[in-house]
């Protein structure tokens, strides 16, 4: 990661967003690399830009239950911001999950750039009174 190459993809488990920076923050430690915890967070702040979280729900079913961007520091403390969550608000007749995404009223900061890049993203899309549901 923050090789001066845009663009990396990994997998790690956790049980929500800040986990996955805790488990992160905690294997770099392991390492033995001696390396501050606030260095590795702002190392972590820098080279990540969001965050995918998908869930195993009690259907069997795998969903993306919360999109959220990494947007900088505040202290010693890396912030989100949550863009999509899923709520789930039942389970139908067939036993499947019913349910929701909902989205932040706060538009990405990566918007920016994904239009500089040529990426169209309607800003609709980030419509607060918008849901989707399933």
């Amino acid at each position: 990661m923050n090789t001066g190459h845009d663009g990396s993809l990994t997998t790690i488990h956790a049980n929500s967003p800040r986990d996955a920076l805790l488990r992160l923050e905690t294997l770099v430690a392991m390492s033995g690399m001696n390396i501050p915890n606030d260095a590795i967070r702002r190392y972590v702040s820098s080279a990540l830009d969001v965050i995918v979280q998908v869930a195993r729900l009690v259907d069997g079913s795998r969903k993306l239950v919360s999109l959220q961007e990494i947007t900088g520091m505040e202290g010693n403390v890396i912030t989100m911001q949550e863009i999509f969550v899923f709520q789930q608000t039942g389970v139908d007749s067939k036993g499947q999950v019913k349910g929701r995404f909902e989205v932040s009223p706060v538009l990405p900061r990566f918007l920016e750039r994904f239009k500089s890049m040529g990426i169209p993203v309607p800003q609709r899309m980030f419509s607060p009174d918008r849901v989707m549901s399933l």
